[in-house]
């Protein structure tokens, strides 16, 4: 079922430890490069800057070619014909997307992810012109997410690509959307879609424990986590956002009433939730179910005071920062204490690269994403202000500056 083989990925998982443990000291220069020659990969990567480049590109290519194609050769067109138009594009943009993978050989080269994302993106477009333009109220109409969440899933399996399982479970919200308007039932199906998904990527992965699945095993499973918390924390509700992005959701038009046995129980599974997720994310010393488990409980002390309708104060947030840092420190130093700073198979000390090149990674999205905090406002000045009077040397500049 996957596009490339066991051997190809093993290798080239080998290669980034190998360039990590590098980076840190613990190979000396001769033995990484010793053992790079012995992991070599008929595989073609990229770093992440060209990846991004050559996604755009080539998706942006690949609509403008549809596009093209339709204004030429299907002028004055209906929707119904733009439709099936879209509905043949999909399985040939599915269809170059594994061709350059077995003929040019890439791995997450930006090309074949966009081809293959442009596959999803044509089938649910074609779908919805094609079948089911005009019928805005007809439940058969569920079929347009239900088609891209397989899509999206299987090109997750095929290709690897983590976003297509995210696209997947987006997919999942909106289909709840179309069987009911019910926020609190929306909430509860989409809770059993991805607590089906759960078991179902648990089972999987453990026949994966240390190869190279559990990476994506492991954050398939975190995301799971997370969308299951988010789907019954009903203080983190699409009600309470703004309207550009309620649509986005697809829940416009749902209705926000909860009955006192489903708020109150909610309210309960919040609290029980984070631990379960840190407890699987320690026993299986995950790092990303673990994480997901810390942001579990900190949404959870955020969202107690409004579930149980008890005022906010100013110093709210600072009190729990205090607390996460106290936190923090207590688990670094408890495990700096244990024998040789270990305990149970974790320790605080860094080991590895990969949290530095996070740590930089962030740091220059959130300096991208707030420029305004580190560039100054341009000052604006009052038209009624003048300077003016005064004569400057022997010159004869004076007045008005």
């Amino acid at each position: 079922m996957r596009l490339y083989s066991a051997t190809s990925e093993e290798t080239l998982r080998a290669r980034k430890l190998i360039a990590d443990w590098a980076s840190e000291g613990i190979l000396t220069k001769e033995q990484s490069q010793r053992l790079e020659q012995e992991t070599v990969s008929e595989l073609r990567t990229t770093n992440i800057f060209l990846r991004l480049v050559l996604f755009l590109f080539t998706l942006i290519s690949v609509c403008a070619a549809a596009a093209l194609f339709s204004v030429v050769f299907l002028p004055h067109s209906s929707d119904q014909t733009d439709g099936i138009f879209l509905l043949i594009c999909a399985p040939l943009s599915y269809a170059a997307a594994e061709l350059v993978v077995s003929q040019g050989r890439l791995y997450r080269y930006g090309i074949e992810e966009a081809l293959a994302v442009g596959s999803v993106g044509f089938l649910c477009v074609g779908m919805q012109l094609a079948l089911f333009r005009g019928y805005s109220l007809s439940p058969a109409r569920c079929l347009v997410p239900a088609a891209g969440a397989i899509l999206s899933l299987w090109i997750w399996r095929r290709f690897g690509l983590w976003y297509a399982f995210l696209a997947a479970m987006i997919f999942a919200v909106w289909l709840s959307g179309y069987w009911t308007s019910s926020d609190a039932a929306q909430r509860a199906i989409v809770a059993v879609f991805y607590l089906v998904g759960l078991i179902c990527v648990a089972a999987l992965r453990s026949g994966h424990r240390f190869d190279y699945l559990e990476d994506a095993y492991s954050l398939a499973e975190a995301l799971l986590w997370l969308g299951i918390y988010l789907a019954i924390n009903l203080v983190l509700s699409p009600s309470n956002l703004p309207r550009g992005l309620r649509d986005l959701v697809g829940s416009a038009g749902a209705t926000y009433e909860y009955t006192g046995s489903f708020y109150w129980t909610t309210w309960v599974l919040i609290w029980v939730l984070p631990p379960v997720v840190l407890a699987r994310g320690v026993r299986q010393k995950d790092r990303m179910v673990i994480a997901v488990g810390a942001i579990a409980a900190v949404l959870t002390a955020i969202s107690n005071k409004p579930y149980l309708g008890w005022p906010r104060h100013t110093w709210d947030p600072m009190l729990l920062g205090i607390l996460l840092a106290g936190v923090a420190l207590f688990i670094r130093r408890w495990l700096a204490r244990g024998p040789a700073g270990v305990r149970g198979g974790f320790t605080a000390a860094r080991l590895s690269g990969r949290d530095k090149q996070w740590m930089n990674a962030t740091s220059a999205v959130l300096g991208l994403v707030t420029p305004q905090s580190i560039t100054p406002s341009p000052q604006t000045t009052s038209p009624e202000v003048r300077f003016g009077g005064g004569a400057s040397g022997g010159g004869g500049a004076g007045g008005d500056f």
